[in-house]
């Protein structure tokens, strides 16, 4: 693990220089996808979505999730009963045999998922479970001790963090690809974006595609689903 990624993460937490060393040391740990999720009674929100290989393989996979799907996550009752203080590694050949088949099909089998390690990290004020997503067979699984920390520095992260005017998955996304996911997510029309923020229509759609990439999503609808608070 990179000392100065871990410094950077440190030296920013809870404000908006955090997401983009942390998304770096998630890469490092060889991540494909990275998804972080919270749990609150009976409702999950998306916290951070990222996509390292831009595949878009996320952006059914979180619509589904949110959807409702959650409720039969094998984790998602174990975080919501866990003890404050509690961060555990989950791998996925652990809770692969806990899945109802429907649920083991729709997330796992039919996008190819080989290789998923989940932590949860439970503190006072959020219970989460961070995603890490490998697509190839032959990737090497991260050490405990860097997944655990890496948990712990979402928690710390997004406890302390303050509430900001957008939703969190937009928080690494560039100025300019924020603004047009916050006007896709209000209505607008790709000219009525381009108006607003004084650029072409033309340009308005390649950010638009920049933004999509990233999150790993490939729809508005999509979008709608990962920034539902």
């Amino acid at each position: 693990m990179r000392w100065d990624l871990l410094d950077a993460c440190m030296a920013a937490l809870g404000g908006d220089g955090f997401i983009a060393p942390f998304l770096d040391l998630l890469r490092e740990l060889g991540s494909d996808q990275v998804m972080v999720f919270a749990y609150a009674g009976d409702h999950a929100s998306c916290l951070l979505s990222w996509n390292f290989t831009q595949s878009q393989l996320g952006s059914r996979l979180a619509a589904d999730y949110l959807d409702g799907w959650y409720r039969q996550d094998p984790l998602c009752a174990r975080v919501l009963a866990a003890k404050p203080g509690t961060v555990e590694l989950c791998r996925l050949g652990d809770v692969l045999p806990l899945m109802a088949p429907d649920y083991r099909a729709r997330f796992f089998t039919q996008p190819g998922i080989d290789g998923k390690e989940a932590v949860l990290a439970v503190g006072e004020a959020r219970r989460l479970i961070l995603n890490l997503y490998r697509y190839d067979k032959a990737s090497v699984a991260p050490e405990p001790e860097a997944l655990r920390f890496a948990g712990r520095l979402a928690l710390l992260h997004f406890e302390s963090a303050g509430a900001a005017s957008y939703p969190p998955p937009l928080a690494a996304l560039s100025e300019r690809e924020r603004e047009v996911c916050l006007g896709v997510l209000s209505g607008k029309k790709t000219e009525t974006i381009a108006g607003e923020i004084g650029v072409a229509p033309s340009t308005v759609t390649t950010y638009r595609r920049r933004a999509y990439e990233k999150l790993g999503i490939s729809s508005r609808a999509a979008l709608f689903a990962i920034c539902r608070a």
